[in-house]
């Protein structure tokens, strides 16, 4: 079985709930990513998306840049452990069109992430070592007939 700790990305980027979304939005424009754990104590308590961001921009009364971040948050989401099977992780982000799953241990402490891009990264490598294995059966079938 392939856990989620074999694939999940450890090197994190976090926002605090009373962070401003000023902040977040630069955490992810700098970063070039779309998913931002929300920790307190280092426990997930919350996730921010590029999506969320856009939408309380769209909708805000106040200056959206100004609010905090728990403000526009989707508070409790869902999270694996490292020792999850990546195919749970996988299914689970199919059935209910997450971008992402944070990665957390027993206690709630943030781990890892697990994103869609990961998954794209992924099946590019599988693809590839599955041409190559088709190239090489190909060329021992041409030898077996030469």
């Amino acid at each position: 079985m392939i856990a989620v700790a074999d694939f999940m990305t450890k090197d994190l980027v976090t926002v605090r709930e009373s962070d401003d979304v000023a902040l977040a939005e630069s955490l992810l424009r700098l970063g070039g990513i779309r998913h931002l754990p929300v920790v307190r104590d280092g426990r997930v308590v919350g996730l921010l998306t590029h999506r969320d961001v856009l939408r309380s921009s769209q909708s805000a009364k106040t200056a959206a840049r100004d609010l905090p971040v728990r403000d526009v948050m989707t508070p409790d989401p869902v999270c694996v452990r490292a020792t999850s099977s990546l195919a749970h992780a996988a299914r689970l982000m199919l059935e209910r069109k997450y971008g992402c799953l944070p990665v957390a241990d027993d206690e709630g402490k943030l781990v890892g992430i697990v994103t869609e891009a990961d998954f794209v990264r992924f099946a590019a490598d599988v693809v590839r070592d599955l041409d190559l294995v088709a190239e090489a059966v190909r060329v021992r079938e041409r030898q077996g007939d030469a």
